[in-house]
């Protein structure tokens, strides 16, 4: 009886030894879960200098803006500033954008092209939550369509970007969509990684793609990688259900051979970007 006793002490033990490993990771990861989810700390030194600043209360927002290379042929040698059509990039959860500046300007030389580094990102200040990021590209939204009231206004998110250009999406219907590998839900994408957890309690940032989405009819254009081990595909495919029974049907671009991070360098991938911007259907 002594025996069975000290053996039942013993698993016992063993057992609140695990709920209490367990309740210590769940702790660790709601504490630690922004700075995993916006991985900033690489974003700063490698930043190109800024040329763009948007004020957001007391918190000073950094970015990038490139001008137009080709002028106009039509009744003056240069198209209006007013009139000429943009472009905003929303970037991923490490990415340091400002090389894309470049690679957009030279695919789209007639556009602006604008983009703003995340809060905490490059050299903008203040603390990433989905509730600010969405509300920042919102508002870096409004100035450029404040600058281009006559022009079209293409929107463009990457991964964890996709979930911001969503939520503007929703809120200001851009004249076009493009995501690039994105996903239904935040939760759905930290489950894949982290079903063992408790991810609805913890989670704090949701990204609801899929039901924000609802509330835009413009064109979308979804471009996705086959390989994708971030943003896994069950994940667009999410997306792309929810998006079924639109008047206008989603543009997919396929990129079988593709990793999360290097679909941007795949053959095929810019020229797609290229003719849905400009209004053509995707190859």
């Amino acid at each position: 009886m002594k025996k069975r006793k000290t053996l039942f002490t013993v698993l016992l033990s063993l057992a609140l030894l695990c709920v209490l490993v367990y309740a210590i990771v769940c702790a660790y990861m709601y504490a630690e879960q922004r700075s995993m989810m916006y991985q900033s700390r690489h974003t700063h030194s490698r930043a190109a200098p800024s040329n763009f600043e948007l004020q957001r209360g007391d918190v000073t927002l950094r970015g990038w803006q490139s001008k137009p290379s080709e002028p106009y042929t039509h009744d003056t040698p240069e198209r209006p500033e007013a009139a000429t059509d943009a472009l905003i990039y929303v970037g991923g959860n490490a990415e340091e954008i400002s090389p894309n500046l470049e690679w957009f300007h030279a695919l789209l030389p007639k556009q602006y092209v604008y983009m703003l580094a995340y809060r905490s990102f490059g050299g903008s200040e203040g603390e990433p939550t989905e509730d600010n990021l969405v509300n920042d590209a919102i508002a870096l939204f409004d100035e450029v369509k404040r600058r281009h009231p006559q022009g079209k206004i293409t929107l463009v998110g990457r991964s964890l970007g996709t979930g911001v250009a969503s939520g503007v999406a929703a809120a200001r219907a851009p004249d076009r969509l493009v995501l690039v590998t994105p996903f239904d839900t935040m939760e759905k994408v930290v489950i894949d990684h982290y079903g063992w957890l408790p991810v609805s309690l913890l989670l704090k940032d949701h990204y609801n793609s899929a039901a924000r989405l609802q509330r835009y009819d413009g064109p979308i254009l979804v471009m996705r990688a086959g390989r994708d081990g971030l943003v896994r595909p069950p994940r667009t495919d999410g997306l792309l259900e929810a998006l079924k029974g639109r008047k206008q049907a989603v543009q997919v671009k396929e990129f079988p051979q593709s990793h999360h991070s290097n679909i941007s360098a795949q053959p095929g991938y810019g020229q797609a970007l290229k003719d849905f911007v400009s209004g053509d259907d995707v190859k």
